[in-house]
């Protein structure tokens, strides 16, 4: 049988560009097996251990919770009619940080769903989704999320760090300053919340302060030069602790060096007054 060989490597070849996509874009291909109800590319490119952190599901370890996890996710998204639309993606020290908007249709408006999910392969075989938002525009609810990563020794600088430094002082005018003329902070629950400019942050942030600053622990920061995406444990609101928290923060600087965009994805309800 001579075509054996030539279709055996047929095969090798798709395999092997299966895994080279795969691991050029790794969130493309996790939303596509979401979106697909299908594991069978996502195990391909990644035979090894596969492991997802995931604010509705928690973590989701190996091959076969791997299945039974996009199988519940596509039946939420294929209910939901959802439309996935790529706001930006940040790369660096071999981790991928995308930004994705899932517009929700249903009985009643479309619903804009913020998402940010960082790929990170810690072998050749093997990779690690962690997923941050809010899960406010799908039922209406805040949800405690568990903290993923442990505190480390990173501290972002420039334009970054000095934003974090006025957060943590509870400082409006400080952090104000570190935005461009036309620069926005976004809210996790959506496009909808973003205050653009100085007046409407300044209005925002002497609001969010006025308990005190916000501290959060820096865990992972990944910087291409442009934005920086900063993933932290969210550990105090004011004069009140509270449970530590994930979320992450994805900071863009304007060519001034300011900040032109600030989107955070987290899901801490703000404490009572």
């Amino acid at each position: 049988m001579p075509w054996f060989p030539e279709f055996t490597s047929a095969v090798e070849l798709a395999r092997r560009q299966t895994q080279a996509a795969g691991k050029a874009d790794p969130v493309a291909q996790y939303f596509a097996a979401l979106n697909k109800g299908d594991t069978h590319a996502l195990e391909t490119v990644w035979p090894g251990e596969v492991v997802i952190y995931d604010p509705r599901a928690g973590e989701v370890r190996g091959h076969r919770q791997l299945r039974r996890f996009v199988n519940d996710n596509r039946w939420l998204l294929t209910e939901r009619h959802a439309r996935i639309e790529t706001v930006a993606s940040t790369s660096a020290d071999g981790r991928a940080v995308v930004e994705l908007v899932a517009h929700l249709a249903g009985d009643g408006p479309e619903v804009a769903w913020p998402i940010a999910v960082v790929a990170e392969s810690p072998d050749d075989s093997s990779v690690v989704f962690r997923t941050y938002c809010s899960q406010w525009p799908v039922d209406g609810r805040h949800h405690v999320r568990p903290p993923i990563l442990k505190p480390g020794p990173v501290h972002p600088g420039d334009v970054v760090g000095r934003y974090q430094d006025a957060l943590a002082a509870g400082d409006a005018d400080a952090i104000v300053s570190t935005f461009t003329p036309d620069g926005y902070y976004r809210e996790p629950i959506g496009p909808h919340d973003a205050h653009r400019g100085a007046g409407e942050l300044r209005s925002f942030f002497t609001t969010r302060f006025s308990g005190g600053g916000i501290g959060v622990e820096s865990c992972v920061v990944t910087d291409d030069g442009i934005r920086c995406a900063l993933e932290f444990n969210f550990v105090r609101w004011g004069s009140r602790d509270l449970t530590p928290q994930a979320g992450i923060g994805i900071y863009e600087r304007g060519p001034d060096g300011l900040l032109a965009a600030a989107r955070v994805y987290d899901d801490v309800e703000p404490p009572p007054g």
